[in-house]
């Protein structure tokens, strides 16, 4: 777990990759990443369910466990919002991944129900509090870097909510902070100067290069889920390709 916190304190950013099984753990590992996350996202499509929790824990931790054993790189889990509200419930899910040599965790602050939504940040923060003091109580190590949704979720000034939320969490317990489809250059140096958070943001079409990033003080970067949809969409026009011809030959073109 220290190891992976000093990756969060490099001149460049740390760039996860984003692994969804065994087979893209290695992937990741032969390209020379320096460390793992998992995609809930991915995952779930992997198995057959929507993101959101609908994927039963029990199952996010057998592919953890088939992820871990094929890479000896550091590994963070994303639990979305920790699989209950109910703090030591979280810290079980927590304990039981580090048990497996997770050494870091991400924690979202949005709940999916018939929709997804943020959640309050007092409640949210002092949740958080509560699953950090029984961690360390457990004397579970473990990197948490909490996920806020204000930009995902484009709510109204989405950079004061992201500032003030993040504020909360780092007087809570939080390891590091994840702010996905935050994009303009000002948003991020405005979020990364008002916290003492490494700060982690996600691919997207419009996201700066990553010497930018680095410039501004993002601290590591994340891929999601779309290397996994890229990959599947390239498999969808193989295999309808290959039907349509009728030749097996775009499989080998």
């Amino acid at each position: 777990m220290h190891a992976f916190t000093q990756l969060h304190q490099q001149a460049t950013p740390l760039v996860i990759g984003n692994v969804w099984d065994a087979a893209s753990a290695r992937c990741a590992e032969q390209a020379g990443y320096q460390a793992l996350g998992t995609s809930s996202a991915a995952m779930a499509s992997l198995l057959g369910y929507d993101d959101g929790e609908q994927m039963p824990f029990q199952e996010l931790v057998f592919m953890v466990r088939r992820i871990a054993s094929a890479s000896s790189l550091p590994l963070s889990v994303d639990i979305e919002a920790g699989y209950s509200p109910v703090p030591e419930v979280i810290a079980d899910h927590i304990q039981q991944l580090a048990e497996l040599g997770v050494v870091g965790i991400n924690l979202e602050d949005s709940r999916v129900e018939t929709s997804r939504n943020l959640s309050d940040a007092d409640e949210f923060a002092s949740l958080l509090f509560k699953v950090r003091e029984i961690l360390q109580q457990r004397q579970v190590n473990v990197f948490i870097n909490v996920r806020c949704d204000a930009f995902l979720l484009g709510v109204d000034e989405a950079r004061a909510e992201t500032i003030k939320r993040a504020r909360l969490y780092q007087a809570s317990g939080a390891d590091g902070l994840f702010v996905p489809c935050i994009t303009r250059a000002d948003d991020i140096q405005a979020v990364a100067e008002a916290i003492r958070l490494p700060l982690n943001v996600m691919a997207m079409p419009d996201l700066p290069s990553f010497e930018i990033l680095a410039q501004l003080g993002v601290k590591r970067i994340s891929t999601g889920n779309f290397a996994f949809e890229r990959m599947y969409t390239h498999l969808s026009h193989q295999l309808t390709t290959m039907k349509q011809h009728g030749s097996c030959a775009t499989l080998f073109s």
